[in-house]
């Protein structure tokens, strides 16, 4: 499991400030569940990797974002730019990062 999860952190840091991805497209991209991605970004000890620009599907923050909650998720992509509809979720199509 480490190897898939060492490829999710390399994912992750592809994003730049002011763009979001969820974690379905990330797992899209490595053929595994979107529930693996969520595993991996929650078991990340490293705050050097961005994990906070991950949402769901929904362009909703994690409740349970591994380095303070929901809000402080929030906080940090505001002071990125990424502009919230309300105070949990993200309008994708303006935020959503595009892999191609």
């Amino acid at each position: 499991m480490k190897g898939v999860f060492k490829k999710v952190y390399k994912i992750v840091l592809t994003i730049p400030k002011g763009k979001v991805t969820t974690y379905g497209e990330i797992a899209k991209i490595l053929s595994i569940s979107p529930q693996i991605v969520g595993f991996a970004l929650h078991a990340n000890k490293d705050p050097n990797i961005p994990c906070h620009r991950i949402v769901n599907k929904d362009g909703n923050v994690a409740q349970n974002y591994a380095f303070g909650g929901g809000l402080k998720q929030r906080e940090k992509l505001v002071k990125e730019g990424v502009v919230f509809v309300d105070q949990l979720h993200i309008n994708l199509k303006t935020h959503l990062f595009n892999f191609a």
